[in-house]
C-alpha cells in the first residue's frame, strides 16, 4: 500500500446547491453558530428531539451529526444535562483522501495536476486499491472519521454507496464510476460511451475504409461502456464490430480497425502485423486509447483517444470548495496520425 502526504491549496468557487449527507446538517447547524459566535464555550445546543424537529430527521441521523462533532472535539455530553460546545477551535482547510484505482503516467498527470491547482492549506492522503474490492472497502472503512473530504475512484464497483453514505466528511467521485451513483455526489469524469461514440463519428470519413471495428480491452477493469458507444456508432454507419479480451488469438483481416485500450495489446498487435507484413493505416487501423509521447513515433504514428487527465485533476480542485452536487464530464480529443 502506497501513502502520500502533501500539502496543497485550493481556490473559491460559486455555491450551488448543497452536497452533504442529512446528518451533515446537524453538523453544519453547530460549527456555523461557532463561527458567527452564536454558541461559545460551554453552551448548550439542541438536544437530540430539538434536532429531529428542526430537520425532520430520525434519531439515529441527528446522532450521527452529534457523534461526529464528538470526534472532532468539538461537543460533549453531560449526562442529564444534553450536549454542549467543548471547543470553539473549528479546523480550517481540508485534509483530503485521496483513493485511485492504480497509480500510472496518466493518474500521475491527474493527480499533479490536482494538486498544482489548488488554494488554501490542506493535506493530501494518496491510497490505491488496484482494482481489489476488499483492499478498497478496507481502505475506505480506515479512512472514516479521519477526513474532511475523500474523492474516490470506484470503478466497476457496484453496491458501494451505503459505505460511501457512512463517510464522515464530504464525497467526491473521480474518473469511472457506477452509473447508479452519478448525481448523488459532486462528480468529474469520463462520459465512456458518449466519447467514444463523437471520437468515432468525428473520424467517419477515415473509418469508411475499414469493414469490422474491433474493441480490444479486459472486461476485470475496463468500462464496458466504451463498447455501449461503439455499438452505437457501428449501428448508425453500417459497421460490423466485436468485443475481444486479447489481440494475440486472431489473424489480421485486411479492413479490419482495432481500438485498443491496453499498451501490451498494441504492442501485441503491431507484432503481429510485422508477422503478416501489415501496414497500419493502409492494410488495418489501429485507434489506442490515451496518449503518450512514445505513440507519435510508434509504427508512424498511433492514433490516440484521450481525456485530459490534467484537466480533470483542476476541475476536481475547484469541485472541493463548492458546496454542491456538480456533475462534470471530462472532454476527450482525437489525435489523428497515421494509423488510422
Amino acid at each position: 500500500m502506497f501513502v502520500w502526504q502533501v500539502t496543497i491549496f485550493a481556490s473559491n468557487t460559486p455555491n450551488v446547491k448543497e452536497n452533504k449527507s442529512k446528518y451533515k446538517l446537524v453538523v453544519s447547524h453547530v460549527i456555523d453558530r461557532i463561527g458567527t459566535e452564536e454558541y461559545k464555550n460551554g453552551d448548550r445546543i439542541p438536544s437530540i428531539n430539538d434536532f429531529r424537529t428542526e430537520y425532520g430527521l430520525s434519531r439515529d441521523t441527528v446522532f450521527a451529526g452529534l457523534r461526529e462533532l464528538m470526534s472532532k472535539g468539538i461537543i460533549a455530553s453531560n449526562h442529564g444535562v444534553g450536549y454542549f460546545v467543548k471547543s470553539t477551535k473549528i479546523q480550517t482547510g481540508h485534509h483530503i483522501f485521496l483513493l485511485f484505482n492504480e497509480f500510472n503516467e496518466f493518474k500521475e498527470d491527474l493527480f499533479n495536476s490536482f494538486m498544482e491547482s489548488a488554494g488554501n492549506s490542506a493535506t493530501v492522503d494518496l491510497y490505491f486499491h488496484n482494482y481489489n474490492r476488499k483492499v478498497f472497502e478496507t481502505l475506505v472503512n480506515d479512512a472514516n472519521n479521519k477526513y474532511t473530504d475523500y474523492i474516490i475512484m470506484s470503478g466497476k464497483f457496484q453496491g458501494i454507496e451505503p459505505l460511501l453514505e457512512s463517510l464522515s466528511g464530504r464525497v467526491f467521485l473521480l474518473d469511472h464510476f457506477h452509473a447508479d451513483l452519478k448525481g448523488k455526489y459532486s462528480s468529474v469524469a469520463q462520459n465512456f460511451e458518449t466519447d467514444t461514440y463523437e471520437a468515432l463519428e468525428s473520424a467517419i470519413e477515415l473509418i469508411r475504409k475499414y469493414k469490422h471495428i474491433y474493441m480490444i480491452q479486459k472486461e476485470e477493469k475496463e468500462p464496458l461502456e466504451r463498447y455501449d458507444g461503439l455499438k452505437v456508432f457501428c449501428s448508425k454507419y453500417g459497421f460490423g464490430h466485436d468485443y475481444l479480451s486479447v489481440t494475440t488469438t486472431r489473424t489480421i483481416e485486411k479492413g479490419d480497425l482495432f481500438i485498443v485500450v491496453n499498451d501490451r495489446d498494441l504492442v501485441d498487435l503491431l507484432k503481429q502485423a510485422t508477422a503478416q507484413q501489415l501496414t497500419a493505416g493502409t492494410d488495418f487501423g489501429i485507434i489506442s486509447y490515451n496518449d503518450t509521447p512514445l505513440k507519435e513515433l510508434l509504427a508512424g504514428g498511433i492514433t490516440t483517444l484521450s481525456t485530459d487527465f490534467k484537466l480533470m485533476g483542476k476541475t476536481m480542485a475547484k469541485l472541493i470548495k463548492t458546496k454542491g452536487i456538480t456533475t462534470v464530464e471530462n472532454p476527450w480529443k482525437l489525435e489523428v496520425r497515421s494509423s488510422l
